[in-house]
Order: structure tokens, then sequence, then C-alpha cells
């Protein structure tokens, strides 16, 4: 092995040098084939298994460490102590047949340490940097104890707020989840996965995991293939695109049959078209569910299916282990087949360079909560922040005396939200401790011990605070632990007596800013009469109390726009921008309310359209919307030409003015509609957008190009193509509004 390992750096050295690809490749290969050629059938089947232990384990097992011995272990997930890595690692590379090194794996999501804003907070930054940042402090402070590869990023495009991990998604359109899922493998994998401080990012869950029926976690989902396509495939397309080098199944069915199960999904399209070469994993349990699913008869047969669809490494369940040498003496399934699946993971150990250097690097300090590392989480907490209303209140001035209310007010555990499972919560900044480091004047009484508090017994405290003050700053939303997996919420308003207590304080005719800190968007119709300002800084990480204090004064601008559609309550959804007409499209002209029909009218559909009697047909914020703390007007929208061909661009072109008082940073979106196609197309959708910005008083005009290309989709013969016919193109602040034109693409 020692001579294999000599040769391969040495010619991989050189093809880097010589930047000669196919060469690196081959020579690749034929070490892995090398490998291959020497090991058994238990062997191969020890590559596939990914076990693990509690990260809060005192003591490391003598039956794993003999598991390893043996070569019956492939990676291991949640081994915390970095004495157990280099342990495990140890006798891996030293002591099992082939001295195949293992990967250590965790849920790095949105930190390791230094906590950044949910991934759903990170999509609102709309902003590549901020991700790639967050996902590179992520690398190298998770890599200083032995971690080489993140469960990291989740893709799935989401549609409902009550699914509980929509915290952890990039919202609901394909393109911007498109530039972030980029930026994230970018992040995590650095410049070369060989390098100490990179990981191995593993795209997930593939796929449609999002559209789960009710946002009800793990639900079946019902997805055609175009709508798969259109939608839910192109931000794994661009993850794959930068190297991702792994994937993870997704726990729901596709169209009746389970991701993990499912040939079509992992082979056709993920191998096949995608030409993915790096290793899939399947999630938690996920290829044992098949049997709860209906899909499989049981533990073997469940083995069977999952070893035909493509899924390479198997994820604590034991259906490999146990049965897949069973099942390729029987012939069900093949020994190339397994060879297939450890190639595919010792291709990716290669490339992390374990076989050269398995061990931690110790001389990564990792710096953990160092202040390059804090200031980005703080940069990107306010680049998340969205300003949803402001009459006239923000931001205030240094002398205004503060009522600091609300559950979320000093809850540095919550603040750091959903899979923070090694974020310690004594370096959280909370409002409360952003607020005293830089001499508010201000009085902190809570009014409520924790976002599920029914109790009212603090209210009077909180109300007498608020009549001795200028402003109350509620600081209100969800405990962490109500968003993440299998924390679904049928409704999603503010829990306990937020509500309640808000409405009492409005009573006191002292303006209320209302800033929430929740997983997911949060129905508000009941009280946004009630507070004059809302700003969503979703769950902010270590340093969210610092980035809303800087925020609230006016030292920095509230940068985010909303990344999904925001509802007016849970019955509204599934919610989304870019969904399709109807027959009888939604307007205001034939909008008829629930409290406007006659008594006793006539049955009839009254003129109305596809809407809700009591709600209408719009969000409450749309896709897009966010608020800044100057004006933006737009104007002058051209098109460079009024008919194209399919071999040219057209250049849109439109005047941007910021006519407030401060300056201040717009994110001008680009959105397209394909008027007739053939299948029915969305109403809009997002081609593009930029930061820009502006001084006071300032103008611009912002230019964007668009080719036959970005107007390419999928039809229900899974064709891709773009469409001759009239275009739509709007030029706007958000998805609702914004100037339009048109064009037309011609053959």
């Amino acid at each position: 092995m020692k001579f294999y390992l000599v040769i391969i750096a040495f010619v991989l050295m050189s093809c880097s040098q010589t930047k000669d690809a196919n060469i690196k490749h081959d020579v690749e290969e034929k070490y892995i084939d090398s490998i291959l050629a020497q090991m058994s059938i238990d062997d191969k089947i020890g590559q596939t298994n990914l076990r693990g232990t509690s990260s809060r384990a005192k003591t490391l097992s003598e039956a794993l460490k003999e598991d390893v011995r043996q070569g019956k272990v492939g990676a291991l997930l949640n081994v915390m102590n970095v004495e157990f890595v280099d342990e495990l690692q140890k006798i891996a590379v030293e002591e099992s047949p082939h001295k195949i090194p293992l990967i250590f794996g965790r849920d790095v999501i949105h930190g390791f340490k230094t906590i950044f804003p949910i991934p759903l907070g990170l999509a609102a930054s709309w902003d590549e940097n901020v991700a790639r940042s967050s996902s590179r402090v992520a690398a190298i402070e998770s890599s200083s104890v032995g971690i080489r590869w993140t469960f990291a990023p989740m893709l799935d495009i989401a549609r409902d707020s009550r699914w509980g991990r929509i915290a952890e998604s990039p919202g609901e359109d394909p393109y911007l989840a498109s530039v972030l899922g980029k930026a994230y493998v970018e992040g995590f994998q650095g410049d070369s996965l060989n390098n100490p401080t990179s990981i191995a990012a593993c795209a997930k869950h593939f796929i449609g995991y999002g559209a789960a029926i009710g946002g009800r976690d793990y639900n079946t989902t019902l997805i055609p293939e175009p709508l798969l396509r259109n939608v839910y495939l192109p931000p794994f397309e661009a993850a794959l695109d930068v190297g991702a080098a792994t994937v993870m199944t997704a726990f729901n069915e596709v169209n009746g049959i389970p991701a993990t199960g499912n040939q079509f999904l992992l082979k056709d399209i993920l191998r096949d078209e995608l030409k993915f070469d790096g290793f899939v994993v399947s999630d938690w349990d996920s290829t044992i569910e098949m049997i709860a699913h209906g899909y499989a008869r049981d533990e073997k047969h469940a083995g069977e299916l999952a070893a035909n669809a493509g899924m390479d490494m198997e994820m604590t369940s034991t259906a490999y282990q146990n049965n897949l040498k069973e099942l390729i003496a029987e012939g069900k399934v093949t020994e190339q087949q397994l060879d297939e699946f450890v190639k595919n993971i010792l291709r990716i150990k290669i490339r992390l360079g374990l076989f050269d250097e398995p061990y931690r690097d110790k001389t990564n300090e990792a710096n953990f909560y160092s202040k390059a590392h804090l200031d980005l989480a703080k940069e990107a907490a306010i680049k998340s922040t969205v300003l949803l209303k402001n009459k006239d209140v923000l931001p205030l001035s240094k002398n205004t005396k503060v009522a600091l209310i609300g559950p979320l007010a000093d809850a540095p555990l919550d603040q750091m939200g959903t899979w923070t499972f090694d974020g310690d919560k004594t370096h959280t900044v909370t409002p409360l401790d952003a607020f005293k480091s830089a001499n508010i004047n201000h009085v902190y009484k809570p009014g409520l011990t924790h976002s599920r508090d029914l109790s009212k017994t603090q209210f009077k405290k909180a109300l007498t605070t608020a009549k001795q003050c200028d402003v109350v700053v509620f600081v209100a939303g969800e405990e962490a632990i109500l968003s993440g997996e299998a924390h679904s919420r049928a409704h999603i308003n503010l829990p306990g007596a937020q509500e309640v207590l808000i409405k009492e304080l409005s009573k006191t005719g002292k303006p209320i800013v209302l800033v929430i800190m929740a997983g997911r968007p949060i129905t508000i119709t009941n009280i946004i009469n009630d507070v004059d300002a809302v700003l969503m800084t979703w769950h902010p990480g270590t340093m969210g109390g610092e980035a809303l204090q800087e925020i609230v004064f006016g030292l920095r601008e509230p940068e985010g726009r909303l990344p999904i559609s925001w509802p007016k309550t849970a019955g509204q959804l599934p919610y989304f921008y870019n969904h399709k007409n109807t027959g009888r499209p939604a307007n205001k002209e034939d909008y008829v309310a629930m409290y406007d029909i006659p008594v006793g009218a006539w049955q009839s559909s009254l003129g109305n359209d596809s809407h809700y009697l009591d709600i209408g047909y719009k969000p409450h914020f749309p896709f897009g919307y966010g608020l800044s703390y100057t004006e933006f007007r737009y104007d002058a929208i051209k098109i460079s030409k009024d008919t194209i061909n399919f071999n040219e661009d057209i250049i849109i072109n439109a005047t941007l003015s910021n006519i407030g008082k401060r300056d201040g940073k717009e994110i001008v979106q680009l959105y397209t509609q394909d008027v007739v196609g053939s299948i029915t197309r969305p109403v809009k959708e997002l081609k593009g957008f930029q930061h820009v910005s502006l001084k006071a008083g300032e103008t611009k005009e912002v230019t964007f190009k668009i080719s036959s290309e970005q107007l390419k989709f999928s039809n229900h013969k899974a064709v891709y193509a773009a469409e001759e016919g009239h275009f739509n193109v709007w030029v706007g602040p958000n998805s609702s509004s914004g100037l339009k034109d048109a064009f037309y693409l011609k053959k």
C-alpha cells in the first residue's frame, strides 16, 4: 500500500502542475482499482458502512474499535472527542486489512463553533459571498477536530413555512438556491479538497424533500417530472458543477418510490445525466425506513432496493452489512455493483488527501470565536436581517430610552437556531448583551420566560417599564427547538402569550419595534397594526445581538430580502411566487372579499377567481421583499431589442435612484415570464439580481443581460430547451412590483 501511496502522490502532484485532468483521473482510477483488487467482499461491504457514536460519549466502545480494526467501517459520524478521532484513525490506517483511512462526518450546517444565521437567514442575504464565508469558517473550525465531511448544504426548495426544515433551506426559488448552493460548496471544500482545512460537502436531500405534503416532515411528495427538473433539481446541478463530493438521499418518497431506492433519481439523473462521480449516502436509517413506506418487505429487501438504485453508503442502519453478501450470492445484486460503490467512496477519500495524510492537522488551531470569524458572523446577520415594516420609528436615536422586552431578548441558546450541536451559548451575544456593551439607555423586562410561556405574571413589570421608556423593542419568535427536523407546525404565529403581551403593550401608546427570531416566517397578521416596525432576524447566530443593536440604532442598514413568500396565515400554504396561472387567475378587479358578499346572495361564483374569500390571493410580504432606511425609485426600463434570435443576448436597463436622505443598498431583481409554452409556465421567474449601493440623491443605471440559455426549461417530454414566443420582463425591488417590458424570442 505504501508503494501505491508514493506513486499516486507523485503522479497527482505532477498532474496538478501540468493541469492534465485526464491523466490525473486515469491515475486515480488505476490506484482505486489496485486497492479494490486486494479486497474481499466483506472488506468491500465494510467501506459502505457509516457508523457513529453519541457526540457526548465519554468512552470509546471496544466493539466499535474492533469493527474498525476488521475493516467493517468506512466512515464515522458524531465522534467529537479528538482523542477518539485520533485513536480510531490510527487503528484504521495501521491495523485494518487494507489500511484504508476513515472519513469523520458531522452535521456542520451553519457554523461549527462560530454560529452564523440559519441557512434560511443566510438566503435572505441574497449574497453568495456571505454563504461562501460562512461555510469556509465552518470548515476551518470543524476540520481542526478531525471532521472532514459535513452533511450540508441542504438544497431542498421549500414552499411551505409549516415545514420545520425550512430553517435549513435556501428558500423557494431555484435560481437563488443555485447561487447559494454553489457558494456553500466552494466554502466547505475550499480551493482543493485535499487542503487540511477543507471538508467534503454533501448536497442534500436528493430530492424533493421540501415538497412534503402539508409541511409534515418525512411526508409523501408528488412531483411531476417537469416540476422536478425545473424547480427542485437546479440547486443540485449547481452544487455538482463545482464539485460537491457527496450527495445524500432524501427521507421522502417521490411519486411512490422512496428516494433511497429510486433508480430514476440515483442512476438515471444523478449518475447518467449529471455525471456525478462522488458517493451517495443514505439519510439516517432511510434505507430500512423503506419498510415503513411499504416499499420494502424487510431489511434484506431494503438493502437490495437501495443497492440496485445506486446508493453507495448506508448511514447507521445495517441492511448492507447484514445482507449484501447474501444478496450477491443469490444474484440479486452483483459484485460489480458493490465494486462501484467502493470506487466512489475511495475516490473521495483520495481527493480528501486521506491516504497521504489521514490524521487531523494538529497545527490547525482553528481559532474558535476569533475576531475575524465573529466579524463575518455579525456581517452575515446584518445582511440577513429583513425590514418588513417601518412607520417612521427606525432607526432610533442614541439617546432613546428603550424598554427591551420579549422572550428572545436574552436567549443565547435559542438565538443560535437549529442544528447547532457544537455551538457554545456562552459565546452568544444576545440583544441584552449588546445593549449593555454599547451603553444603550435601556431597561430589560422580558415579560415572558420563553417563547411558549402562557403565563401573564410578568406582564405588569413589562408594561410599567414600557410606560417609563420612549420605545419598546420587543424580541419575539420561537425557540430553536420549534424549528428544524421533525418540528413542523400547523400554526406558525408567535407561540405562547407573545401576541397577548404585544397587544397590551400597544395600549401604552409607545412605539413598538417588533424583532422576530425564528426558523421560519411567522404569521403576524393579528398584530401587524399593533407595532410600528418589524425586523426579521431569523435565528441570527452567535453575533445576532450585536448586529441587531447596530441596525436598530442606524449604525448599519438592514440589508436582507425575503428568500420565501411570507404568508398571511398558515391556511394559505403552500405559497410561492413562481406559481402557475389558472384558467381564472386571481386579480384585484374580480376579487370579492368574504364580508362584501351580500347576505342571501344567489348561489354563484360571484365573478371570483382563484383565491381565498377571507385573505385574498396575495402574501403578507412577497418573495424578494425588504425595506431600507432610505427610499429607492425605479425609472426608465428599456430593452436593447424587441426581438432576439436564439443565438443573441438581450440587454435590459433601468434607472435606480436613492431619493431618501441616507445612503443605502438595494437588491435589484430581474424576473421574466414565458407567456405561452408547450407546458404552462410560471407567472414570474427570478433570472438575476444585483446589489447596488447608492449615496443619498445618487442615480445609477442597472444593466442585465439575458440569453436564450437562461430561458430554457424542461417540458413534459423531458426536452430541455427555450421556445419561440413572447416574454415579459420586470426589473424591480421584489417579485410583486417593478418596471415591465417585453420581447420576442425568435428561432
